[in-house]
């Protein structure tokens, strides 16, 4: 909501807290088939993509969000040819696994064509890959996507989807996980985002459950600022078919590309485990 001084604020009642923006202009408003979205253009954030009244994407903070969802989990994985993206309609998360000249194949699948196409307009710098011509764009339903995909058939999938309701609900269970290890071709590794650590713990425990319960032989969470997420304090989770060890950290070294968050270090010190998300994992 915005408030009569211009503030957009996302109220998180659970949490007794907030995160408010000041803001500039309301520059789109729609409602799709399947969720509403508002573009603002915020004082010191640039562009803001709000779906649901939830912030989604920043022009000032995204990278943060997309770097660590991509590179840390393919420089985990020993030949990233085949990579998919589940979500990911404001295309970030896309560009930067096409930043990685092994992959030879990404598919992103996004429920909401509007995403995209909103995003092309007011967030174009996330949207430069789109015409790679190793880049698909499929606006379909990634649930039965993944259902109906052959065995063995993709090297990583990465679930960037929105908070664990609506049309994101059906990609945290074990139904969704053990379609995601059947798709997975040996020493293939899913990474899904999940949430904030401070405000959703329980969740975070209850996603290295169902995912080794899924048939996933290890599963791990790494931890990055993002801060227009809820606490500013954010999470992703992998999950592999073989044990998680370390990653290609000569390759990482190496990287072609320049990055803004992403680092070797970055890398080994965002799986550091906080002492109070020590306690044994929900694995029964």
């Amino acid at each position: 909501m915005i408030d009569p001084a211009g503030w957009f604020t996302e109220i998180y009642p659970r949490h007794g807290s907030a995160f408010s923006l000041r803001i500039k202009a309301r520059l789109h408003e729609e409602q799709t088939p399947f969720q509403k979205i508002e573009i603002f253009d915020t004082e010191w954030f640039g562009k803001l993509m709000v779906i649901d009244g939830c912030t989604m994407v920043s022009d000032r903070d995204n990278f943060l969000y997309h770097e660590m969802m991509t590179h840390p989990v393919l420089y985990a994985h020993p030949h990233p040819r085949r990579v998919w993206v589940i979500g990911g309609g404001d295309c970030g998360s896309l560009k930067e696994v096409l930043r990685h000249p092994e992959v030879e194949q990404a598919v992103q699948i996004e429920i909401d064509e509007r995403v995209t196409r909103l995003a092309e307009i007011h967030f174009p710098d996330l949207c430069t890959s789109n015409a790679d011509p190793r880049a698909e764009l499929l606006f379909i339903d990634g649930i039965q996507w993944v259902r109906d995909a052959a065995p063995g058939s993709v090297d990583v999938i990465i679930v960037d989807s929105t908070d664990p309701v609506g049309p994101a609900e059906g990609l945290f269970n074990e139904a969704f996980y053990r379609e995601c290890f059947r798709c997975l071709d040996q020493g293939g590794i899913l990474v899904q985002q999940s949430e904030s650590p401070l405000f959703h713990a329980d969740l975070i425990e209850a996603m290295h459950g169902t995912m080794r319960r899924a048939g996933f032989a290890d599963t791990r969470t790494f931890y990055f600022p993002q801060c227009i997420y809820p606490s500013g304090w954010w999470s992703g989770t992998m999950a592999g078919k073989d044990a998680l060890g370390g990653f290609r950290e000569a390759a990482a070294l190496a990287k072609p590309f320049a990055t803004r968050y992403y680092n070797v270090d970055i890398h080994k010190a965002a799986f550091a485990t906080p002492e109070f998300l020590r306690r044994p994992l929900a694995v029964d």
